[in-house]
């Protein structure tokens, strides 16, 4: 068949463009539609791909700044035409949804989730700390995009695929559509069961923006003086480093490899976020470690309390000061951890997307 790929950004790591490269794998010769792309600021292997992108890409600072450029991206999707494909797989966590299909394509959205500054603005402007000016000015304009959201969704879209059973109740609760769901793919053949006993420290991975909620993990570490490793990079990294003790280390960016090693000798990974599914957590458990996770969103789909992790509930540093004030790292199987991780690997995800992909595919024609 052949294959168009629409994704919202290129601009930025995080899982939806590790979900992306595991399409472009399966689908070498598809294009790739996106509103903006940076080949400096993406992995070098992407400029090998044939990335599209819209009239967006000529505006002034806009892979830096793309935040500001918001009103654009639905007519930067629109101004796609794409003929001549069987099917249309978009990529979605935001407005790439809704491109305009040629006569006979069938599209289907990966669905990361509904818009979530869109449909989940109160929490957003919580955590992104939006000034009443800002608020108001923007109050009409995300109206204005909420109805072009829906629109897309409900008539642009042949078939949505949601990535955990929370963004497939999001779906039908915002958008009143049904969705099959299917995990996102885990590479767990980059991660490996260490022999050793694992090591006193507990690790976050993850890009440093408000709605992670890594404030959470470093305010527990800061009341029970545990060692916190933090990985990764974002604009809430200076605030997060202000509030760390001594005992908080911040690593910034690091190797595959590195992580790798991070994860495997790690006494347990925190996962506070409200997850819409969380492959970190996935990765930890393929490396034998279990997971502290806020029970909701998508980690209510991989993490097991009391075989591969712990829950805690409500969201805040209390909760999570409880848990681990009780952890112990020796009492969870790694192995156990291992195989519950395999259920999300990426040869799993091929096979049952491509399933799908041909089943839609055969009753369009039908």
């Amino acid at each position: 068949m052949k294959v168009a790929l629409v994704h919202d950004w290129l601009n930025q790591m995080g899982g939806a463009e590790k979900v992306l490269e595991v399409f472009v794998d399966m689908f070498p010769d598809a294009p790739v539609y996106t509103s903006i792309y940076d080949p400096a600021l993406m992995p070098e292997e992407y400029r090998a791909w044939d990335v599209r992108t819209s009239f967006m890409q000529h505006f002034p600072g806009v892979t830096t700044h793309h935040q500001a450029y918001l009103p654009f991206y639905p007519l930067a999707f629109e101004s796609f035409r794409l003929s001549g494909f069987d099917v249309i797989v978009s990529n979605k966590s935001a407005f790439c949804h809704g491109v305009k299909k040629g006569e006979g394509s069938v599209h289907v959205s990966y669905c990361l989730t509904p818009t979530r500054f869109l449909w989940m603005y109160e929490a957003y402007r919580e955590r992104e700390s939006i000034g009443r000016g800002a608020d108001l000015a923007l109050r009409p304009l995300l109206a204005l995009l909420r109805r072009w959201d829906l629109m897309a969704a409900r008539s642009r879209v042949d078939h949505f695929v949601a990535i955990s059973t929370e963004v497939q109740a999001r779906i039908k609760r915002i958008y009143g559509r049904d969705s099959e769901v299917i995990f996102p793919p885990v590479d767990t053949g980059n991660f490996h069961v260490s022999q050793d006993e694992p090591e006193p420290f507990f690790l976050v991975a993850s890009r440093l923006i408000p709605y992670k909620r890594i404030d959470i993990a470093v305010r527990a570490a800061n009341a029970l003086g545990f060692d916190l490793v933090v990985v990764g990079e974002g604009r809430d990294r200076k605030r997060l480093e202000s509030m760390a003790g001594p005992t908080v280390r911040f690593l910034g960016r690091v190797s595959q490899q590195e992580l790798s090693s991070l994860l495997s000798k790690c006494s347990a990974f925190i996962f506070p976020g409200l997850e819409d599914f969380g492959i970190a957590p996935v990765e930890a458990m393929a490396s034998g470690r279990p997971v502290v996770a806020y029970r909701g969103g998508g980690a209510l789909d991989t993490v097991v309390p009391g075989v591969t992790g712990e829950f805690f509930y409500p969201q805040t540093p209390d909760a999570l000061i409880d848990v681990l004030s009780k952890f112990d790292p020796l009492s969870y199987n790694p192995m156990e951890c291992r195989k519950q991780a395999e259920k999300f690997d990426v040869s799993i995800f091929r096979r049952k997307f491509m399933e799908f992909l041909w089943q839609v595919v055969g009753r369009k024609e039908g």
